[in-house]
């Protein structure tokens, strides 16, 4: 065993190159060889570098029977391991050749290596007896002819090739004919006549040797007994029945029926049919013959792809003595039917894929393979539902699963792709494999807010911390990549307080997480009233993406000022005029001069006031508080003028002391007061008076005592010279109130004090209020019968900080004294117009005061008008 073993175990590499478009390498290994043996250098043969094999995998994908060799991790080589029986792995197959594939990682690749494991001569024939026992009539002619049952060797070619020889004697010889591949025939052949009565029993050795280096053999021996008598053996009408057979034929189908004669007569004549051997040996139970029709029957099922061929003996042998015997074949033919449905494997799977993988991207790897030949073992794929997904065929039988179009998680996350596989048989075999494709999330969705402009109320003097509004953006990606952040944008927004820019990060800010906006301070109405930011939501992918809202916070005025008292205008006399006496700012003490006989609805005085509140916090009204009941003074409720209620009488007495209440309309209402001395004088004093003061409109001081006035009207009477200058400072006096009288009662057209267009602001038919966008703006008009102000107020959007912003903010609008004709029906002057609940109040002491409705829709101011 040993010399011719030796060489079998050389490894014999065929091709270790790439097939030509295929991509595949080929080796050659003999059978039986040791494990360990290396077939080839696997790794260098598909071109990779040193280290590269075990750094990308390089490993073989089992198609499920045993190959038998593996690829070494280290060195990249293909080596046997375990061991290799061509016989087990093929059969008679030839070549015996074994498809691999060979995968890579890093990236996917498949490679396609055919593995031919080579034939040794490792079996020697085998007979299907140890003996064989044979009975001749003495009578048979020389040339007789027997058929022999030849031995099988499990090897293929050359190691299969089988000779004859026969033990030497006189009387037998061999004959041995092939005709083709699958019809051998071996005959013993009688070369002398027998003779019972000299040799009763002949026997031989029957040797079968095979074509291997060395050979191996094996042997029979034929016992032959010699018969007397009969000498006349059945004979067949064909000597060979050729019959073809589909695989679907069922159990008890007729095969053929053979037919013999016997020219003996009596019981030498009846024979009986019988089946001595098949080819293949092992299909015994296949079928079976009735002894007297010669009917062939089957008694198993056919298998295309396990023997395609059958080879059936049939001996006719008479009943004389000794029995003779003829023989002949029946050759059958199996059909192939479609009976073997295509099958599918999932040979290496990629998943997750990413949303964004390439079109092309393989996402696994699948065999199809089909037991069937012709058309019933081709098969077409195909894959459902037909998008996003593909198939290409990269080898046969073998297919990738490839992307054809883009994906998208957040629309389809996980695929279930069905591979369908069809044979060409009639009617078609199908079957089908599911592949489950999960698809992983990338960032290619930006956070999205609900609105893309937020409109929020805050009342002022909210408490630091509190809670103001809820923001929320929707990202439709997952985990982190869904996760969103929220930030107030740098840059994004503020607003001017006390001259000075501030950024809304240092009024608001946002959770990071919930998205709630929180007020940093406490917001104050007369600083800012109107703050435009923006907020940026950002996911937590990457790189991260983001979006933004625009957050409009108008902050919503609380009745947190209380009036405050103004200087006469033009510096006159008046209330908190400069070097006047007052007791703070919740109070004044204040006085004027009046005329005996001054007749009822004459204007004594004005109070001015002012609330820095807006809105309904701003509306003023004065009241008077003391005297009570019919004094001879009274108040205008909306305008604080002072005016004689009827004729003054010198039982008024010489001085009237006023308590006037200037109250707000917020809730609580906030008021102050102001205390106004009259002082009750001759017509030509109250002249004199009006004469000594600086400033238009009735005569107002501060009080100085009774006592001041007494002395100064006992000097005027004894003083002629002082009574002269009294005359000539009246006659300036009248000529000063001419004049004041024709500047103040000619028609004039209205002046806006601020540079640009400006917008009045006017109730509509539904009592609502609209705004303009521009600076507020103070209307001057013209004084007439009904006395009121208009203010025109607009949203103070801040403007970007900057230079600029400071060059182009305006200052803050004055407060005139402005008295016009209404446009529209005038109400009394002590009775306002009527309201409705959203229409805007009056503003009161002569335009001071700024009017805004509860909650300004868009963060517009309200327009009041008061009188002067």
């Amino acid at each position: 065993m040993g010399v011719w073993w030796a060489p079998a175990v050389r490894v014999l590499v065929l091709q270790a190159a790439w097939a030509l478009g295929g991509g595949q390498v080929r080796y050659s290994v003999p059978e039986e060889a040791k494990a360990g043996t290396v077939v080839g250098r696997l790794a260098q043969d598909l071109g990779l570098e040193a280290g590269e094999a075990e750094a990308r995998r390089l490993r073989l994908v089992a198609q499920g029977r045993r190959a038998s060799v593996e690829v070494s991790g280290a060195s990249g080589a293909l080596v046997v391991s375990s061991r290799l029986d061509r016989e087990e792995l093929c059969g008679k197959s030839a070549p015996c050749a074994l498809r691999l594939e060979v995968l890579v990682e890093r990236p996917l690749r498949v490679f396609h290596v055919e593995l031919e494991v080579t034939d040794i001569n490792d079996n020697a024939p085998l007979f299907p007896a140890a003996r064989k026992n044979l009975s001749l009539s003495e009578n048979s002619p020389a040339g007789s002819r027997f058929p022999l049952e030849g031995a099988s060797d499990a090897d293929i070619g050359a190691n299969a090739q089988l000779s004859y020889a026969l033990s030497p004697n006189e009387h037998f010889t061999l004959d041995f004919k092939s005709s083709d591949e699958n019809r051998k025939s071996l005959f013993l052949v009688l070369a002398k006549p027998l003779d019972r009565e000299s040799v009763a029993v002949h026997r031989l050795v029957l040797t079968a040797s095979d074509g291997g280096r060395p050979p191996l053999t094996g042997t029979v021996e034929l016992v032959i007994s010699v018969l007397d008598a009969n000498d006349n053996a059945p004979q067949f009408n064909q000597s060979v029945y050729k019959v073809q057979l589909p695989e679907s034929a069922t159990e008890g189908t007729l095969v053929a029926r053979v037919n013999a004669t016997d020219p003996d007569e009596g019981i030498n004549k009846d024979f009986s049919y019988s089946i001595v051997s098949l080819d293949p040996a092992g299909n015994r139970d296949l079928f079976t013959i009735d002894p007297k029709t010669g009917e062939i029957r089957l008694t198993g099922a056919l298998d295309f792809e396990d023997v395609h061929l059958h080879e059936i003996q049939i001996e006719a042998r008479d009943k004389g003595w000794p029995p003779l015997s003829g023989h002949c074949s029946v050759e059958l033919e199996v059909l192939d039917v479609n009976d073997n449905a295509p099958e599918v494997w999932v040979t290496s799977l990629s998943v997750p894929v990413p949303e964004d993988a390439a079109v092309g991207t393989v996402v696994a790897l699948l065999s199809v393979s089909d037991r069937d030949s012709g058309a019933n073992g081709r098969v077409r794929c195909a894959v459902w539902p037909a998008s996003p997904f593909g198939l290409v065929a990269t080898f046969a039988g073998s297919y990738s699963l490839v992307l054809r179009e883009a994906l998208d998680r957040e629309r389809v996350a996980e695929y279930e792709v069905e591979v369908r596989a069809e044979d060409g048989g009639a009617p078609p075999l199908r079957a089908s494999r599911g592949v489950r494709v999960p698809v992983s999330d990338v960032n290619d969705n930006a956070p999205a807010f609900a609105q893309a402009v937020y409109t929020v109320l805050a009342r002022e003097n909210n408490a630091a911390g509190a809670e103001l509004a809820r923001l929320w953006a929707r990202d439709p990606d997952e985990a982190g990549n869904g996760r969103v952040s929220y930030s107030v944008a740098e840059g994004g927004g503020g607003a001017v307080s006390g001259g000075v820019w501030r950024s809304a990060s240092s009024y608001v800010s946002v959770d990071a997480e919930s998205g709630r906006l929180w007020a940093l301070q406490p917001l104050d109405y007369e600083e800012l009233q109107v703050l435009q930011f923006e907020v940026r939501a950002v996911d937590a992918g990457e790189p991260p993406l983001c979006g933004n809202a625009t957050v409009q916070l108008f902050v919503v005025d609380e009745n947190d000022n209380a009036p405050a008292l103004l200087p006469p205008a033009g510096g006159g006399p008046g209330p908190g005029a400069a070097g006047e006496a007052a007791s703070g700012p919740g109070s004044g003490a204040l006085w004027a001069w009046a005329a005996w006989g001054a007749p009822a609805g004459q204007v004594v005085a004005k109070i001015r006031a002012v609330d820095a509140d807006s809105g309904y916090n701003a509306w003023l009204r004065y009241e008077l508080w003391e005297p009570r009941g019919k004094g001879p003074f009274r108040v205008g409720l909306y305008s604080g003028e002072v005016s004689t209620a009827r004729a003054l009488e010198e039982a008024d007495g010489p001085r009237q002391r006023l308590v006037i209440v200037v109250r707000d309309h917020g809730e609580p209402a906030r008021s102050v007061t102001a205390t106004l001395s009259v002082s009750l004088v001759e017509g030509a004093e109250a002249a004199l008076a009006a004469a000594g003061s600086s400033g238009p409109g009735p005569g107002l001081r501060a009080a100085a005592g009774a006592e001041g006035d007494a002395a100064a009207a006992a000097a005027a009477s004894t003083n002629v010279w002082l009574v002269v200058a009294i005359c000539a400072v009246s006659s300036l006096f009248l000529l000063a109130v001419v004049l004041y009288g024709a500047s103040r009662w000619a028609p004039r057209a209205a002046v806006l004090s601020g540079p640009g267009p400006a917008t009045l602001v006017c109730a509509s038919e539904v009592g609502s209020w609209s705004y303009s966008q521009r600076q507020s703006r103070s209307l001057c008009v013209t004084d007439g019968a009904g006395k009121s102000d208009l203010m025109v107020f607009s949203p103070n959007f801040p403007p970007p900080p900057g230079p600029a912003a400071k060059e182009t903010q305006p200052e803050p609008p004055a407060l005139l004294d402005t008295v016009s004709a209404p446009p529209f029906p005038a109400p009394s002057r002590d009775t306002p117009a009527p309201l409705s609940p959203l229409s805007p109040a009056p503003l009161a002491g002569g335009g001071g005061g700024r009017a805004q409705p509860p909650v300004p829709e868009g963060g517009g101011r309200w327009a009041g008008a008061g009188g002067s």
